[in-house]
């Protein structure tokens, strides 16, 4: 008998079965278009997990944002996802008219992060400076049933308007919108996004621009979870004063089926790399563990829980 075969059988075996051996473990990172802020965020994230997280594979998918990321967490198709609060609720409470058949009873939070401005900017020469200014006009409102989409709907109602008093409604992702903008197709364009959005620095700094108001009065008719901020003044160029406008917060979620240590591990490398996130767009600034286990209208994994429990933001 080869005894030297079975000792070399039976130490790989025993590898094998040690708690120290693991398979690999797979984490894709659901963002948005490329041009928004989702993205950038989610490839520094993406980097930091698979740097720092060991027999981890890490892929960033550009998505349509808010309403797919949700769905494709439920199909388990994602580990990890960027979602507007507000697309949230509606994902775990089924409403169809957002875009959800049934309640995604698979979501579970990891935590919040920063907050989404809208940030509706209209060509300087369409004359818009008031959201009444917008009747009769063609506006952008992005992706069709994306966050930014159902935000526009709430602002729109908010403001007595439906999308039948706008001249004309695009269903596109900023980047396009800013190029029809550029090319004087399009007079305005609703991005809800963290300050500082690639595609409206472009269009700001080629294009004469207005950043128009979404007074307190307006914000306050729509209720939680909007609320009222400021766009603070030279956001943009030509921008010179403070406009105020509504907030959404984002969260980043994940799915019941993710594994309680993966996502302990998840949450807690999103929170001690929070100047890498900051490096990758400025929306990372504002990202704050003094907040992330609040407000979310989803239960918090229990991986999440673990790490929030640990920094005594949980009793």
């Amino acid at each position: 008998m080869n005894f030297g075969w079975m000792a070399a059988a039976v130490a790989a075996a025993a590898l094998l079965t040690s708690p120290g051996a693991q398979a690999q473990a797979f984490i894709n990172v659901l963002t948005g278009g490329t041009s928004g802020v989702y993205y950038p965020l989610g490839v520094a994230i993406g980097k930091v997990y698979s740097d720092r997280i060991p027999n981890v594979k890490t892929q960033v998918q550009a998505t349509k944002a808010s309403v797919e990321n949700l769905i494709l967490l439920q199909q388990g198709r994602g580990e990890i996802a960027f979602t507007l609060g507000d697309s949230l609720k509606a994902a775990w409470e089924g409403d169809e008219e957002a875009g959800f058949k049934t309640k995604l009873d698979k979501l579970r939070t990891i935590g919040a992060i920063y907050p989404n401005y809208i940030q509706i900017v209209a060509t300087a020469e369409s004359g818009i400076k008031t959201l009444a200014d917008l009747k009769g006009k063609s506006l952008s409102v992005g992706a069709p049933k994306s966050g930014t989409e159902l935000n526009s709907r709430a602002i729109l109602a908010a403001a007595g308007l439906t999308y039948k008093d706008i001249g004309k409604i695009e269903y596109l992702p900023f980047a396009e919108s800013v190029d029809l903008m550029k090319n004087r197709q399009l007079n305005a364009t609703l991005q809800s996004a963290g300050l500082g959005v690639a595609s409206l620095k472009d269009l700001s700094t080629s294009t004469n621009i207005t950043v128009v108001s979404v007074p307190k009065a307006i914000v306050d008719k729509i209720g939680p979870p909007f609320v009222s901020v400021n766009i603070p003044a030279n956001t943009y160029a030509g921008q010179d004063k403070d406009v105020p406008t509504a907030a959404v917060v984002n969260y980043l979620v994940t799915s019941a089926a993710v594994p309680d240590d993966l996502v302990y591990q998840m949450t807690r490398l999103v929170f001690e790399s929070l100047p890498e996130l900051a490096n990758a767009h400025a929306a990372g600034k504002e990202i704050k563990l003094a907040t992330a286990a609040t407000g979310s209208p989803v239960p918090l994994h229990p991986g999440a829980i673990r790490y929030y429990r640990e920094k005594g933001l949980i009793k």
